[in-house]
């Protein structure tokens, strides 16, 4: 089963970095505790475009996470309903959460979506790119941060 679950994160990693290179170059980002206190924009994200973000196929959250999206078919059941996000996290650990999962679950099958090193078998083309961009994890934290109980 662990490795069932190494193979879906190393084939979603490459999906999605694929479907979204070119995006910005990092920004640094200073870890404190569980979270990343600062916006990566040093601006909030937008809500509206955060949920069309989570909903989106190429950003893949739908695929592994479900949640209050009754307008959405074959939502996943690999990762945590994303239902009361927003209660169980602070905006600071959800932001650390996208950035790097791993920081919280070493197994995670989460990609890491704001990292440019380490992903495999990656095109020449996409190399040194993030998976998503800094205003791209901005957007879904905003939105994620609304999902209340």
């Amino acid at each position: 089963m662990a490795r069932s679950k190494v193979y879906i994160a190393v084939l979603l990693a490459s999906v999605i970095h694929v479907a979204n290179a070119g995006a910005d170059e990092l920004v640094p980002y200073e870890i404190t505790g569980d979270g990343i206190t600062t916006s990566l924009t040093g601006a909030p994200g937008d809500v509206a475009r955060g949920r069309t973000l989570v909903l989106a196929r190429t950003t893949t959250c739908i695929l592994c996470h479900s949640g209050p999206f009754p307008e959405t078919r074959f939502q996943g059941d690999l990762a945590p309903d994303l239902t009361g996000a927003g209660n169980r996290w602070t905006v600071s650990q959800l932001r650390l959460r996208l950035v790097d999962a791993s920081r919280f679950n070493p197994d995670t099958i989460m990609p890491s979506y704001y990292r440019n090193k380490g992903f495999v078998r990656v095109g020449r083309n996409y190399a040194g790119n993030p998976i998503l961009s800094a205003a791209e994890i901005e957007d879904i934290v905003a939105y994620l941060a609304t999902l209340r109980d």
